[in-house]
């Protein structure tokens, strides 16, 4: 199960060196449920585990990194970019308000259950209390917390959940591949809700039905100020009713939101939240592009923290008054989570990008030592995984486990898959940057392409090969313009394309690009059922999926089934791993570069816990403000 974001953080598109997406909190693992299927049998439990056994177990009173008397108050300035038009990010139409999510509860809604910002795999009760299910995973039953209320004060109900579990899977694509194999949502007890699975021994079906994100049926079928029913199918910039910790304060559309703390809020002492969520109102400005953004921060005011995502920024520009005065704070800190892959992608729906011989040329040529070294301050690493810095990368050659997985698909798979280790270009000295170019123009050749003069193009048709590439930033021609004049050397014509955000958000909703500048596929230690929205054929056409590459392979689809119906955590390491081999050797996508830590960098304006949780790394939600003054004062050098 990919790891699942938190709400409230800084929605920035990606700039030029690295993906905006902050950390994640802790996400599930179907392999190994150890810690509770045992207690499941016999009744219910109150926290679950796909990877180990809770290190808080049933007592539970709060995590362990987090200041359990941190104090309540104050404003936390965020930006976000772009703008937005609604406030049901469950549809694909629309540019949802930051604060929401489409997949998670975002800051106004609960989830059955909260995933553990602590431990890998571990979930803790929200609005179910408790759940339990059997050795065969072929069902779930959640039984609903009885405190568990809408902010106007009606219960939470199991119609409640059902009605929720039913509306989402026809409103969008993600949650339609997400819950594709659970036939049947039904009430089995007063305060009892029950899952029926179309399979057994889907691990993480039980778990991740606790990821449902919970909407108040009576509000989205009843009537607005002006007597109007609502329509949850079309977006609204109605405040809708929530039972989070937070809801809608003030808004102007597309330019601001404030959110503010719920002061009675029903889950405010359940232990996943106690430390946390301790800003009274956090108030989102809208900006144009991330150049924008880093302006705002500098001057202070509208971004209190931000996660750093340009090396050269980095390493020269943290410079201005603030930073020497000691306003602003900088700070690095370890990521301990998968290093997911960031890449350009390659639409392989156009037939240009259907022959595997045309997207390894393009792969040799990408020379990122180049790019590493005169724009990256050496910072990065080449990224040569789908799951790196983690178990489940595939190093060297197949083992015996993941050739279980592989000699079936044999026929299906490139052969390199059982006999070479996978191994990305290396651009060393001038010799080989011209070994790279002359092997990928020799695969293009045999791809049906020639020079002609200075053009590649189609032996047959004449056709010029061209590649247009898509960015929603600036700052995102800086990356793309050195990968175009090394594919312009090969006799590429090349087009970088730069479109507002919300314009590139409806682009990628519905694949119409060629190269995207930049794509991030957060995992985590779980893989699980979102690997069929990343690759599964049966998401490559539906519109809103993150299967941004088009897939459409049936060994994929196999091995993606291998890792949901894996048994335990070694035949998940090793379906897993199979399945990081066959993708990368399909060059599905041109992998770009990673780094293993956080750039962190914050006004002097809040009180923060000594330690950071060990499965996210980082968690804004366990800071504090320190004190009033602090707070006025940031941004005012």
């Amino acid at each position: 199960m990919a790891a699942a974001p938190l709400a409230a953080a800084q929605q920035s598109p990606a700039p030029a060196d690295q993906p905006s997406e902050t950390p994640a909190a802790a996400s599930t693992d179907e392999s190994a449920k150890q810690g509770s299927s045992a207690a499941a049998d016999s009744g219910w439990v109150t926290w679950d585990s796909l990877v180990a056994p809770s290190k808080y177990a049933d007592g539970f009173q709060h995590y362990d990194y987090v200041n359990p008397d941190a104090p309540k108050g104050g404003t936390l300035n965020q930006v976000a970019i772009g703008s937005f038009d609604s406030f049901n990010p469950f549809i694909v139409r629309g540019t949802a308000a930051a604060g929401f999510a489409n997949i998670g509860g975002g800051l106004l809604y609960e989830t059955l259950t909260e995933q553990s910002t602590d431990e890998p795999g571990v979930s803790y009760g929200l609005i179910a209390e408790a759940l339990k299910f059997p050795d065969d995973d072929s069902w779930v039953s959640f039984r609903l917390n009885p405190k568990a209320r809408w902010h106007d004060g009606e219960p939470i109900t199991v119609d409640d959940v059902i009605w929720s579990f039913n509306t989402l899977k026809e409103l969008h694509p993600q949650w339609a591949a997400y819950y594709r194999n659970v036939v049947k949502a039904e009430q089995t007890g007063e305060r009892e809700v029950t899952f029926t699975f179309d399979q057994k021994g889907n691990r993480e079906l039980p778990h991740i039905m606790g990821d449902l994100v919970v909407l108040p049926r009576h509000w989205w079928e009843g009537t607005d100020a002006n007597g109007k029913t609502r329509d949850i199918t079309q977006p609204t910039l109605e405040p809708p009713l929530g039972s989070g910790l937070y809801k809608i304060a003030d808004f102007s559309t597309g330019s601001s939101i404030t959110w503010e703390r719920v002061p009675d809020a029903w889950s405010a002492d359940l232990p996943a939240h106690v430390g946390r969520y301790n800003f009274d109102r956090m108030h989102f400005v809208y900006l144009r592009d991330s150049n924008a953004s880093w302006e705002a921060f500098k001057k202070g005011g509208l971004d209190d923290w931000r996660l750093e995502n340009i090396s050269r920024r980095w390493a020269e520009d943290y410079d201005f008054p603030a930073v020497q005065n000691g306003q602003v704070i900088r700070k690095t800190l370890d990521d301990p989570g998968v290093d997911s892959m960031q890449a350009y992608v390659l639409n392989n729906r156009l037939p240009k990008f259907q022959d595997r011989r045309v997207r390894k040329a393009l792969t040799l040529a990408f020379n990122f030592e180049e790019m590493n070294r005169t724009l990256f301050f050496g910072l990065y690493e080449r990224i040569s995984s789908y799951f790196s810095n983690s178990e489940l990368a595939a190093t060297g050659l197949p083992s015996e486990a993941e050739l279980g997985y592989l000699k079936p698909l044999k026929d299906q798979i490139p052969d390199e898959v059982f006999t070479e280790e996978f191994k990305l270009p290396v651009y060393g000295d001038t010799q080989s940057a011209r070994d790279h170019l002359r092997k990928a123009l020799q695969l293009f050749k045999e791809a049906g392409y020639e020079l002609k003069g200075t053009s590649l193009v189609n032996a047959k048709t004449g056709e010029p090969f061209t590649i247009e590439f898509l960015g929603d930033d600036p700052s995102d021609s800086r990356t793309l313009e050195p990968f175009a004049r090394q594919l312009q050397r090969l006799g590429i014509k090349t087009n970088i394309r730069i479109v507002d955000t919300n314009q590139y958000i409806e682009r990628m909703t519905d694949f119409d690009f060629e190269v995207v500048a930049m794509k991030y596929y957060p995992q985590s230690l779980s893989p699980g059922n979102e690997q069929r929205d990343f690759w599964g054929s049966a998401a490559a056409d539906a519109s809103g999926s993150r299967n941004y590459a088009g897939i459409k392979n049936p060994a994929i689809d196999e091995l993606v089934n291998d890792i949901v119906y894996a048994e335990d955590r070694e035949h998940l390491v090793a379906a897993t791993r199979a399945l990081d081999r066959v993708m990368l050797w399909e060059y599905y996508v041109v992998p770009q570069w990673h780094l293993t830590s956080f750039w962190l960098a914050y006004w002097n304006k809040f009180g923060m816990p000594d330690d950071q949780p060990d499965s996210a790394g980082l968690d804004p939600y366990s800071w504090w403000i320190t004190d009033a003054q602090k707070d006025a004062a940031a941004g005012t050098p």
